[in-house]
């Protein structure tokens, strides 16, 4: 089992960043891939960005590739997502999942674990 706690999330204004933090316990962190996913009001959660099975390459959805940012520290069993120039259309509500190595990044099913969610929402 994995326990995965969003945080970071909140009100900000259109351009500005945030930094999302996603703490993880439970079994070793390092034995996971880690993903970002959000979802906003009235829309299907959809992928935002993850990690190869490997760790070792990122990878972004269009709207957010150049503004996102995602990390993970092992040491803290700790992933972030570092966002920036943040639109309207980045409000949601958003989520840390974990996922076996060989699952593929972006499909939904191949998450097992997931936070509770942080809400980032972006005033114009």
């Amino acid at each position: 089992q994995v326990q995965l706690v969003e945080s970071g999330g909140r009100l900000v204004q259109a351009g500005g960043s945030l930094r999302l933090s996603c703490i993880a316990s439970g079994r070793a962190f390092s034995n996971y891939a880690m993903g970002w996913f959000r979802q906003a009001p009235g829309k299907e959660r959809e992928f935002v960005a993850a990690f190869s099975g490997g760790g070792g390459s990122t990878y972004y959805a269009d709207s957010v590739k150049g503004r996102f940012t995602i990390s993970r520290d092992n040491a803290r069993n700790t992933q972030y997502l570092q966002m920036n120039s943040l639109t309207p259309e980045d409000t949601a509500v958003y989520y840390c999942a974990a996922r076996d190595r060989a699952g593929s990044y972006y499909i939904i099913q191949s998450y097992t674990y997931w936070g509770q969610g942080t809400q980032v929402t972006v005033s114009s």
